[in-house]
């Protein structure tokens, strides 16, 4: 079985897309959603620590019991647990992601950021 995995917010308008998305990308059967209210913001830093662990928590689940391999994490246009403009989500984005990497460094892991625009598609972030 193929798995991927991603720490997506927990609004609905984003999870088919980003699914149907990663799916593709990575060739995926299944992806395991870890979701949470405006993760980039709780992974860059801003986060209560009891969030942030539990978040790490179930990424370690999916890496040991499923296999996945590719990380992805995503930012979003309307975001209600993270009410800021675009490029502010950005820089949480790409601080997440690196906070994610050096917290997985050991194993051999793809990390990717995505970002979900007004119209509900999916945009892969440098």
């Amino acid at each position: 079985m193929s798995f991927c995995t991603v720490v997506n917010c927990i609004d609905g308008r984003v999870q088919l897309p980003v699914i149907t998305f990663l799916k593709k990308r990575f060739n995926a059967k299944y992806v395991d959603n870890i979701t949470e209210p405006g993760p980039v913001l709780i992974l860059s830093g801003k986060g209560e620590i009891n969030l942030v662990e539990s978040i790490l928590n179930r990424v370690q689940i999916s890496i040991e019991k499923h296999g996945s391999t590719h990380i992805a994490l995503v930012a979003h246009y309307d975001c209600a647990g993270n009410p800021k403009p675009k490029q502010t989500q950005i820089t949480q984005l790409k601080k997440a992601i690196s906070f994610l990497k050096g917290h997985f460094k050991d194993l051999d892991l793809s990390f990717i950021g995505l970002w979900v625009n007004e119209n509900w598609q999916v945009e892969e972030v440098e």
